[in-house]
């Protein structure tokens, strides 16, 4: 049997203690001197009431004692990593009842679309009396982290009341790694976590040099690739009739090209526009800001450039007709999967301003070609793996994209053979879900089951 005890190690244990009682006190702290201004906002605000409810762990549901399978808790921070766990959770709920927890309004919001049967809870603070609380509410008997998200408060209460913890999907950018350098392993408790299954062995390497564990550090793949969809044929009946309702809802002409920019940033929205406004002007312009918050701010930028602006749900409620001519801006969350499956190419936001990107696999997954800038620091691995497939174009600014779009459009055949191209490089990368599974089984997170190795 693993004990999970004895492979906590840490360079300076006899600091621990001392350093809790110091970041519990600065938890402490921020509530006294921050309540007088998170009272007023909630007055004023519904959104921001119930977002602080949600935080002080005030509306988790008290659930029954875990069932002998076991209660799974996946957390998510946002849409990304909540979108990341489809295809985890799916196969964890044939075997064990799952609680799904998120830290945003928007990665709430998803998780309750995505999961409505389940228990979907808010992320609380990081403050012991909170966790305490969160933690007896919920009972989990393993906790899995998306890709990465470790507070230390939340790890040494989980790891104190005997629950493992596992970091599943594991990524960590160069600025995240840098950051975690600077506490050490005193703060991070990552002597604490049981398993880490990252994505790629470059992530892989980077735990190391926090101090992980080697032993607990495994390669099991992207569990994301699992539950993106593979082209519009292959989804069921019912989202392919709703890709046909987009089309007739956005009077889409077969012959008109339809652009995409997805999970845009700060004036990207504009830089794309005019991008693609110069390579076709009769071209079906869509925007996909990252943040919906965002969207009066891109309404107003496109607005002083001249662009008349439609939006989505202004199309859906029938207060505007669909026009070709003017760009439509998606002001809703969690379709933009969707949106990817009805366009000609896909620009990738995120990745012409200093962000890191967003994720390339999904228009790829679609069989669309892909344009993105060169800020992917987030996804580097997703994007030379396009890129050696041949599926991606690398742009610098607006210019270079207006010409690739432009040269793309020029060669339909050309673009087709990049979109099967990177279909088939997201394909390659599938069969994450059941490795990680595997290991959380080999490493006693999870009980010996369909997932234990003959």
């Amino acid at each position: 049997m693993v004990d999970h005890a004895t492979h906590r190690r840490s360079r300076v244990r006899w600091a621990l203690p001392l350093l809790r009682v110091v970041y519990g006190l600065a938890w402490f702290l921020l509530f006294v001197l921050g309540s007088p201004w998170w009272i007023a906002r909630s007055v004023l605000s519904k959104e921001f009431r119930v977002m602080v409810v949600g935080r002080l762990a005030l509306d988790v549901p008290s659930l029954e004692p875990a069932p002998a399978r076991g209660r799974i808790l996946v957390h998510g921070v946002s849409v990304g990593e909540v979108k990341a766990s489809q295809s985890l959770v799916a196969a964890l709920l044939q075997e064990h009842e799952v609680v799904v927890s998120s830290s945003t309004d928007s990665g709430l919001k998803v998780a309750r679309d995505l999961y409505p049967d389940l228990t979907v809870v808010r992320f609380p603070l990081d403050f012991l009396p909170l966790v305490s609380r969160f933690l007896g509410c919920i009972q989990p008997t393993a906790l899995l982290l998306m890709e990465l998200e470790v507070w230390p408060t939340f790890i040494h209460c989980s790891d104190r009341r005997g629950i493992p913890t596992a970091i599943v999907s594991g990524r960590i950018t160069p600025a995240s790694l840098a950051n975690y350098q600077r506490f050490g392993p005193t703060l991070t408790h990552f002597d604490r976590i049981s398993l880490f299954a990252a994505q790629s062995e470059v992530y892989a390497k980077r735990f190391r040099a926090l101090g992980a564990d080697p032993d607990r550090i495994l390669v099991t793949g992207n569990v994301k690739v699992d539950g993106i969809r593979m082209e519009l044929e292959q989804a069921p009946d019912g989202e392919q009739q709703s890709h046909q309702d987009l089309r007739r809802l956005l009077a889409l002409d077969p012959k008109v090209p339809v652009l995409l920019a997805g999970s845009t940033h700060d004036t990207e929205d504009l830089t794309v526009t005019r991008a693609f406004a110069a390579a076709a002007p009769e071209a079906r312009v869509i925007l996909v800001p990252r943040h919906p918050p965002r969207v009066p701010s891109v309404v107003d930028a496109l607005g002083r450039a001249g662009f008349q602006v439609q939006l989505l749900t202004d199309l859906r409620t029938g207060r505007e007709q669909p026009d070709v001519s003017r760009p439509l801006v998606v002001d809703t969350i969690g379709e933009l999967e969707v949106f990817y499956g009805i366009c000609t190419l896909a620009f990738v936001g995120g990745t012409l301003v200093e962000h890191g990107g967003q994720n390339v696999l999904e228009p790829a997954a679609q069989g669309k070609p892909v344009l993105h800038g060169p800020s992917v620091s987030n996804f580097q691995q997703e994007a030379a793996l396009l890129a050696r497939a041949g599926a991606s174009r690398l742009v610098h600014n607006g210019v270079e994209l207006s010409k690739a779009v432009g040269e793309l459009l020029a060669d339909p055949n050309g673009a087709h053979a990049m979109g099967q191209a990177g279909r088939e490089a997201v394909r390659s990368q599938q069969g994450a879900t059941e490795r990680t599974l595997e290991a959380l089984v080999a490493f006693e997170i999870l009980p010996p089951g369909r997932w234990s190795k003959a």
